[in-house]
């Protein structure tokens, strides 16, 4: 969409909040982009410069309701989380350390590098192929999932992309109750849930702060003073909550290259692929990993289907695909690894990581991805697909 040269002011200088070390763009606006009509979806705005140079502006659209139709939720606050615009993240300052990292990062500010490079690599492959199925889909954010209860009210399912680190208690709770009600869940990446976050006001508005002290969070006042959770990971105490207990499987480390193992050849989920157990996907595993860990609060009627063997810094190890049921009837399926989204990809020329992966892997995660679309599409998985077979204790030999 052409929008016509804009304007350019003087841009002021961006502002830091010394407290909390968090950027702040402070720009006025020199344009506005009207959306009425637009489709629901995820859209990529291009902004081009008179010498040449490009950015891009990640939009959602946002559907007025989920009821019937898959729910694809954007990871925003992951999005925020590492974006260094301004010299700051939430995991380093301009110095590069981690001491001078900031404790809160606004969305008041572009995103650095091409400015989508998160949803390019973890979540618009997935998007691709979920409307090319012809799925009816309802699109949002995290934090949408956030500030409304009701925002996946009657979804048939929820799919959380490649990289989707950082929730808050609220999105985590409203996504657990949709799970409770039948809304079958997916996370398609792994570390997902694993960062406790704040959703603060800033000077556009109500939750525009993406607030998360990690290692310092008695220093947060939100914490010390108003009693707020940690904003810590959700695993650790105080009010420890491992993401396990949702997700059925537990983030172990980073980083790590491994192939991808199958464990249960015949589940439903690996239907027309072909695989037989042992069979084996290099690269797919990567860079970061989950596993089932049993002494990690864990679903009880839950599968693992694929366990591959890694090392990660030295330590030999495992990642697991898992699925699990709820009483609901909610189907919930982890990968284990932070590659699947971009393993749709593979062996394309839109391969931009290119961790080695190839059409052979590209050709499995597709028709396994197509496969859990489709029955997670049909509504409460456990009502018309084969029960999970537990095999933890087998697995794992205790």
């Amino acid at each position: 969409m052409a929008l016509g040269p804009a304007r350019r002011p003087a841009r002021p200088r961006p502002r830091l909040v010394a407290d909390t070390r968090t950027v702040e763009a402070g720009w006025p606006r020199t344009a506005t982009v009207r959306t009425t009509g637009w489709p629901p979806g995820a859209y990529l705005l291009r902004l081009d410069a008179d010498h040449g140079h490009q950015r891009y502006v990640p939009l959602v659209v946002r559907s007025t309701g989920a009821a019937g139709r898959t729910v694809l939720m954007h990871a925003v606050t992951t999005w925020q989380a590492y974006n260094t615009w301004g010299g700051h993240s939430l995991y380093e300052g301009r110095d590069g350390a981690y001491a001078t990292r900031s404790l809160a990062v606004s969305f008041d500010r572009p995103y650095d590098a091409t400015g989508a490079e998160k949803f390019l690599v973890y979540e618009r492959a997935l998007v691709v192929l979920a409307e090319r199925l012809g799925l009816p889909l309802a699109y949002t954010t995290s934090v949408d999932v956030h500030d409304d209860p009701g925002a996946l009210r009657g979804a048939t399912a929820v799919l959380s992309l490649g990289h989707d680190e950082y929730w808050t208690p609220q999105q985590r709770d409203h996504v657990t109750r949709a799970r409770d009600g039948g809304t079958n869940l997916a996370f398609l990446g792994a570390n997902a849930c694993f960062r406790r976050v704040r959703l603060d006001a800033g000077p556009a508005g109500p939750l525009r702060t993406v607030t998360c002290y990690k290692t310092a969070y008695r220093d947060d006042p939100g914490f010390a003073v108003r009693r707020d959770p940690p904003t810590h990971d959700f695993r650790a105490p105080p009010a420890a909550d491992p993401e396990s207990s949702l997700t059925g499987v537990f983030y172990e480390g980073y980083p790590t290259d491994a192939p991808y193992v199958v464990h249960g050849a015949d589940h439903w989920l690996f239907e027309g692929t072909g695989v037989r157990a042992g069979d084996a996907f290099p690269h797919l595993v990567g860079v970061e990993y989950d596993r089932v860990t049993p002494a990690a609060p864990t679903p009880a009627a839950l599968q693992i289907v694929a366990h591959s063997p890694l090392v990660c810094r030295g330590r030999a190890s495992h990642a697991d695909s898992a699925y699990y049921t709820v009483p609901g009837g909610a189907g919930v399926f982890a990968t284990g690894t932070m590659r699947w989204v971009e393993a749709l990809m593979a062996g394309t020329r839109d391969n931009g990581r290119n961790h080695g992966l190839d059409r052979r892997t590209g050709a499995f995660v597709t028709r396994t991805t197509e496969n859990l679309l489709r029955a997670f599409a049909a509504g409460p998985a456990a009502h018309h697909r084969p029960a999970p077979e537990p095999n933890t204790a087998r697995v794992y030999g205790r």
